[in-house]
């Protein structure tokens, strides 16, 4: 079990450079890496290797020389780990021991090497041939009353070949039941980008970065979650540009960065100075913000107007290409600066600095993380921050446009192929012409309501492709009742994880290839593609020796899985393993403009990229343009109403990750650049709140989410840090909070849960018995 000794200690130096190669090495040793698994990352994101099962930031050219990062590796030597978890593991330990073990220890244990299933006298996981574990699927799933009864979770890592078998089969099955990662991520990015620029995505490529003069990062804290994004912002600093941080938390990596393959970044020990500007807006302040910053180029226009001088919105621009911009722009005369102020937490001359930055730029790029997306407004947010790009002209020009990072390394392919509850009817019926199949038209469960479903006995059957299900999620002792109602929990994997440990009345764990790993089908080695933040698209090959001849590949469990199931299916499930390249031959026949010459187009490096009609100023709106779309901003929220039952004892708490952690996979207990070392139950607080709450830092606090329910939700014993974030605003790492978040707490029109904004009182308490433990 992990012990680890407890600090707290300021980090001085810059993101990445020898902190990141100490750590590499340390990581290296942890998951026991043979030399020749150390020879593997020389072939992370490259033409003829793997790609990155990290995150969607996309590869340079996809040809670039040894390019990867601290957390890339982290996340290959933990796949790649000499560290094993057979059968012999199962018959030495309770699934009830095992749950009192910390997240990192149960993925530590290894890779994963025989499928089990779980023993409900024993409470232990046993093991189970393959066969088998279809047959109990296949039959859970025939004794429903309704194929609705069934949920099909899908996380980001799954390629476009899985993917759409999955969705295929599930459809063919009867349910449009997909709830997946995008749930609880970016949805409010899919929900206000096809209105007003016509589709979903980002518009812009790493081309655009390279002539960029204006980089906005709004929500989002690239040096933990998508490293390579530094080099990026590096060389465009180095250019030139102006680099604007907006985020509630200072951090480091969007200070100084010093990149691991620069000799001067390295010598120098200082790094490179990443942003000219931090804004901190309070929790949630994001969209009053972005709506000072319209007020003041508007302001400028009309002023520009009355003095005949040039204007400061693309006139042009606008004339031709949008809809309403007399609309926002006198909403945003009417707009109170008092509001502005108030409900952003930033200062007027501040809004007025970010603003004369935006409107000097001739080429801006906005980008966004979470910490726009998971607020119950992050909907409108982006719509705002659209108004805001518009205004100048900036969506569909070279080195300008939007730019939503993406986390999971294919979360955007998985729903380009099919992995949404709310799938075009277009794309419904091309399934059914090319598959000669019938397909369900109803909307299915989304995450939360997938979990609701689970809950009200409506959903008795889950299966996961990937992920953590049951610590990604919201309300976290409600979503384990939910697991614990099926009747069957089935899990995609590749190591042990908690879900897998919170389970149905029947359970089955399935452990699946790695992409570091040689998938050998009849035909030989198989590659499976990808589709990054960017819309590229590309294809990843294997170079590592199974962890265990007895994993399957993502893509043959879900046809394996389909044959047992779909007794008369005419779909040639069985034959579309023997060759991936008959799977991108349906997803080309199912989506041939999409997929145009699919097999053909992944064999240049770097692949293809998707059509992304907005880059083009083509926008598939019902008007056929961009549309400007009046949003207030909010004052009467579930925030507003606890501040108004609370006072100034409620504060806004949002979770996030530490350095030594992707999504829900720990991967050691440090967050170097935040300081904090050794452990993870940790709340980042203002030192005037600190004081004001009569606390010192190294204190200890309870959490308790306030919310109407009636419901009690508490996260107990949390390590005070002194840390720069505004007033009345707190950060906690997830899962630790995630219990925190009420299940009914989502973001308007997307459901993504608010993660970001939680309200919640604190309450002081005495120091654990193990302060460093996880």
């Amino acid at each position: 079990m992990s012990q680890q000794k407890a600090v707290i200690k300021p980090y001085h130096h810059p993101a990445a450079g020898w902190g990141a190669l100490k750590q590499v090495a340390a990581q290296l040793a942890l998951q026991k890496i043979p030399v020749k698994g150390v020879i593997t990352l020389l072939s992370q994101n490259q033409p003829d290797g793997f790609d990155c099962p990290g995150c969607a930031w996309p590869d340079k050219e996809h040809t670039s020389t040894f390019e990867f990062c601290e957390n890339g590796v982290k996340a290959v030597a933990a796949e790649a780990t000499a560290k094993r978890t057979p059968p012999t593991f199962f018959a030495k330990h309770t699934v009830t021991e095992l749950m009192g073990w910390s997240d990192f220890d149960l993925e530590n244990e290894g890779r994963l090497t025989h499928p089990m299933r779980y023993n409900p006298v024993t409470d232990k996981y046993d093991e189970i041939a393959w066969d088998d574990a279809f047959a109990l699927m296949a039959s859970h799933l025939h004794a429903l009353n309704d194929p609705n009864e069934a949920v099909f979770y899908t996380s980001g890592r799954a390629g476009n070949e899985a993917a759409f078998l999955y969705q295929l089969f599930v459809r063919e099955f009867g349910t449009n039941n997909f709830p997946d990662c995008s749930n609880l991520c970016h949805e409010s990015t899919s929900m206000a980008l096809p209105p007003t620029v016509g589709i979903g995505k980002g518009s812009v490529t790493l081309h655009d970065f390279e002539h960029a003069d204006t980089i906005l990062i709004f929500g989002q804290n690239p040096a933990t979650n998508h490293p390579r994004m530094l080099g990026e912002l590096r060389e465009a600093a180095k250019r030139g540009a102006r680099i604007v941080a907006i985020n509630p938390l200072k951090e480091r990596g969007l200070e100084r960065f010093a990149d691991p393959q620069s000799p001067f970044d390295m010598l120098s020990f200082k790094g490179s100075k990443i942003s000219d500007l931090l804004i901190q807006p309070k929790l949630g302040g994001d969209l009053a913000l972005i709506k000072g910053m319209i007020k003041f180029v508007i302001q400028w226009d009309d002023e520009a107007i009355k003095l005949g001088s040039e204007r400061a919105v693309d006139l042009a621009f606008i004339q031709q290409h949008t809809n309403n911009f007399e609309a926002i722009a006198e909403d945003a005369r009417q707009e109170s600066w008092d509001v502005i102020v108030e409900e952003s937490g930033v200062p007027l001359e501040q809004i007025e600095e970010i603003a004369r930055i935006y409107a000097t730029g001739d080429r801006v790029i906005s980008t966004w993380g979470m910490g726009i997306t998971q607020h119950k407004h992050g909907v409108a947010t982006i719509k705002t921050l659209v108004n805001l790009m518009l205004l100048r002209g900036n969506i569909g020009k070279e080195g300008a446009g939007l730019c939503p990072v993406r986390g999971h390394s294919n979360v955007q392919g998985n729903r380009t192929v099919g992995i949404y509850e709310k799938m075009p009817v277009e794309f419904l019926e091309s399934l059914e012409r090319v598959f000669d199949i019938k397909v369900p038209k109803t909307p299915g469960y989304d995450a939360v309501g997938a979990i609701q479903a689970m809950i009200d006995g409506k959903a008795k059957f889950f299966f996961g492709l990937g992920g953590n299900f049951s610590i990604a999620t919201p309300d976290t002792d409600r979503t384990w009742e939910g697991m614990r109602n099926c009747d069957l929990t089935a899990h995609v994997t590749t190591k042990l994880n908690r879900s897998h440990l919170v389970h149905g009345k029947e359970a089955l764990i399935l452990p699946c290839l790695g992409r570091t790993e040689i998938d050998t089908q009849e035909t030989g080695p198989q590659g499976v593609t990808v589709e990054d933040s960017m819309s590229m698209v590309h294809i990843s090959y294997g170079m590592n020796k199974p962890a265990s001849p007895h994993l399957l590949s993502e893509p043959a469990i879900v046809a394996r899985f389909a044959h047992a199931t779909l007794k008369h299916s005419k779909t040639p499930w069985l034959e579309y393993i023997k060759d991936y390249s008959k799977i991108r031959d349906a997803i080309e026949q199912t989506m041939p403009v999409a997929f145009k010459n699919y097999n053909e187009r992944i064999k240049k490096p770097g692949g293809f990229r998707m059509p992304v009609p907005s880059s083009q100023r083509i926008w598939n709106t019902p008007s056929g343009k961009a549309e400007f779309t009046l949003q207030a901003i909010p004052q009467s929220s579930p925030i507003h109403q606890a501040r108004e039952q609370y006072g100034d004892q409620l504060f806004v708490l949002m979770t996030t990750r530490s350095h030594d952690q992707y999504n829900t996979t720990i991967y050691g207990m440090d967050d170097r650049y935040r300081g904090v070392f050794g452990q993870r139950r940790v709340i980042f607080m203002n030192p005037a709140d600190i004081q004001r709450m009569g606390l010192q830092a190294g204190d200890w606090i309870n959490l308790v989410s306030v919310w109407q329910d009636g419901i009690t939700r508490r996260a107990d014993k949390f390590l005070v840090v002194s840390y720069d974030i505004p007033q009345g605003c707190l950060s906690g790492y997830y899962p630790e909070t995630n219990n925190l978040v009420p299940l009914e707490s989502v973001a308007d029109l997307s459901r993504t849960p608010t993660s970001k904004s939680i309200p919640v009182i604190i309450e002081k308490t005495t120091a654990p018995e193990v302060a460093n433990a996880a």
